[in-house]
């Protein structure tokens, strides 16, 4: 039995694959700049004593990794999916 999704069926198909890939970038190339604008600001408001903010920026770097990591591994968690399914 060969499972897999039939992309043909929707109409647009071949669009939405490209608006999808799209927002992929743009959450992977967000959440670069969030790491860096975060890192920085963790980094001197440590050197200058303002630590609640450093909390913050703390924070806000691990949340822009986990949503680049959770965007990138999407792609990979889809086709590992779909290999599984039409191995059934």
């Amino acid at each position: 039995m060969d499972v897999f999704p039939d992309f043909g069926a929707v109409g647009g198909a071949s669009e939405l694959k490209s608006v999808v890939g799209a927002l992929l970038t743009f959450v992977l190339i967000i959440a670069v700049l969030m790491m860096i604008i975060s890192g920085v600001t963790w980094a001197l408001a440590s050197a200058n004593g303002h630590f609640q903010t450093a909390t913050r920026a703390r924070l806000g770097l691990w949340v822009a990794c986990g949503a680049g990591a959770l965007a990138g591994a999407g792609v990979a968690w889809v086709n590992f999916l779909l290999g599984i399914g039409s191995a059934l």
